[in-house]
């Protein structure tokens, strides 16, 4: 095993054994002296901790049926977990504020009561939470309508429709009924083009194959068209294009296609994943590339995966950019720390006065089969004249 993989091991059982640790300390420990319920909880923390690791492992390598329950098991108690989390550390800060400024010391059985009460409202919530997200992300996505303004828009593309689904995320937990569900209501829809912008998958083509197939019966007047998300790395990317082409999508690798339609031309153009150079085997990001040669006055639609793309897109005088990657925020922090790393996080900006983006919120889901104040979506973006 190469000794980055043995890091990585390392660091993610430090952390989830620690993080372990400290919810078995603030939801047992500090709420009984009882030695049966204190030793129950060391195994039931350790039976989770273990739980964790091993669903995360057997959900990529059992068998699928015995493969998705183990997934569902570790990844929906570590979207638990996630919740848990900064409820218990509100409640260590407020104790922490109130021992620095208290002048008399802390009556034990007050204490105690405390620790109680922070451990119900934090259990309680959480599992509401949690169900709440649950029964969110196993929802049929939500059907997103949007109208976006191109100045210079030619009259015949007024009205051109995209259909756009992102992170789907097929893998450990997602399969074929949903990918078949997706192509069925793109199809019902007749859009003029249908983009994937990436992290379709989440393991080999071996594995997944039979639950991407679906994707070969996309309809719509001038094709599907694919570009790799981050995922797609992780995943075997070239193996993934491959498969990609043997089902009819056009894949755009730092490449451009002209669309005539109705005697007017749309520039379709699509990149790399933001950080595919780090995987090497000439993968990267190359908007200059992809535009070469192009007419800057004519329409243009960039297919990326990641918002950080904009920027490069609005150098190149591209009209509209539409990507994914965030999944809207999904679960409770995330949304918070997407606000640090990536210039948008959902929905249709006017990134400049010409460049626009829509950030797609994902048409599956990553890791927890979880989504809060962030629904699954199929979107059909149509072009305006501004």
């Amino acid at each position: 095993m190469p000794i980055r993989y043995i890091i990585l091991f390392s660091i993610l059982a430090v952390l989830v054994f620690g993080t372990h640790a400290y919810l078995y300390r603030r939801l047992v420990r500090d709420v009984t002296d009882s030695p049966r319920l204190r030793r129950i909880g060391r195994w039931v923390a350790v039976f989770m901790a273990l739980g964790l690791f091993g669903g995360m492992v057997g959900a990529r390598m059992l068998p699928r049926d015995l493969g998705v329950m183990a997934g569902f098991f570790s990844y929906t108690w570590m979207g638990t977990v996630m919740l848990l989390l900064p409820t218990l550390w509100a409640f260590d800060l407020y104790r922490g504020a109130r021992h620095l400024t208290r002048k008399t010391p802390v009556d034990p059985s007050r204490r105690r009561a405390l620790a109680r009460g922070a451990a119900a409202v934090t259990a309680l919530g959480a599992t509401a939470t949690a169900s709440l997200s649950v029964a969110n992300a196993l929802a049929p996505p939500d059907l997103e309508r949007i109208d976006v303004p191109i100045k210079g828009l030619p009259a015949a593309l007024d009205g051109f429709t995209i259909a756009q689904l992102s992170d789907i995320h097929v893998g450990p937990t997602i399969g074929v009924e949903l990918m078949r569900s997706l192509v069925d209501r793109v199809n019902a829809l007749s859009p003029d083009l249908v983009a994937v912008t990436g992290d379709l998958v989440d393991g080999s083509v071996a594995r997944l194959r039979e639950h991407t197939a679906p994707l070969g019966d996309l309809k719509s007047r001038h094709g599907a068209y694919f570009v790799t998300g981050n995922h797609e790395y992780y995943s075997g990317a070239d193996e993934w294009i491959a498969e990609m082409r043997r089902l009819g999508l056009t894949v755009l690798r730092n490449e451009r296609v002209e669309i005539e339609h109705d005697g007017a031309i749309l520039d379709v153009l699509g990149t790399d994943d933001w950080r595919a150079k780090s995987f090497g085997n000439g993968h990267g990001h190359d908007l200059e590339k992809a535009s070469a040669g192009r007419d800057r006055q004519r329409t243009s639609l960039l297919l990326a995966h990641q918002p950080k793309a904009i920027h490069d897109a609005a150098k190149h005088d591209i009209d509209l950019m539409i990507c994914g990657h965030t999944h809207g925020g999904q679960l409770f922090p995330a949304n918070i720390l997407i606000k640090l790393i990536q210039p948008y996080v959902r929905g249709l900006h006017a990134h400049t006065q010409r460049t626009w983006i829509y950030v797609h919120k994902g048409s599956g889901y990553w890791g927890p089969p979880m989504r809060l104040a962030a629904n699954a979506e199929i979107a059909l973006l149509t072009l305006r004249r501004a």
